[in-house]
Formats: C-alpha cells, sequence, structure tokens
C-alpha cells in the first residue's frame, strides 16, 4: 500500500478494507496470499492503534531489547 492508501482506509470499515485488499491480489493469488495480507493489514492497524494510545517503546528501549 502507498502512504495515501493506509490513510485513505482510516476512514474505512472493516469490511471495506478487507474488499480492497482482496480486489489488489492478483488473478494468481492462493487462499495464503489473501490470508498474509489480511493479516499484515490487522498487524499494522493493531501498531497504529498502539501509537495512538501512546503504546510505544523509545528507541533506545527498543533497540536494548533487540540486543539482549
Amino acid at each position: 500500500c502507498k502512504a495515501n492508501e493506509v490513510i485513505a482506509m482510516a476512514t474505512e470499515t472493516v469490511k471495506q478494507k478487507i474488499l480492497q485488499v482482496v480486489e489488489r491480489l492478483p488473478d494468481t493469488a492462493t487462499l495464503e496470499d489473501a490470508i498474509e495480507r489480511l493479516c499484515f493489514l490487522a498487524k499494522v492497524e493493531e501498531g497504529l492503534r498502539q501509537s495512538d494510545a501512546g503504546e510505544t517503546v523509545p528507541h533506545a528501549e527498543a533497540v536494548r531489547q533487540i540486543r539482549r
């Protein structure tokens, strides 16, 4: 997705978002491809929700956790 598509998706219903993802899949897409894209969308949406709620980790802390 391009940045402007993500912004436009923010005001749509979940059903509309799902339909858009499915419509953008190539004709050769598999069920696994569709599920992967929908899972990705769900993870992005959850990350945005967490960010909006202030549920973030400072960069330095994230680096520290990764280096463990």
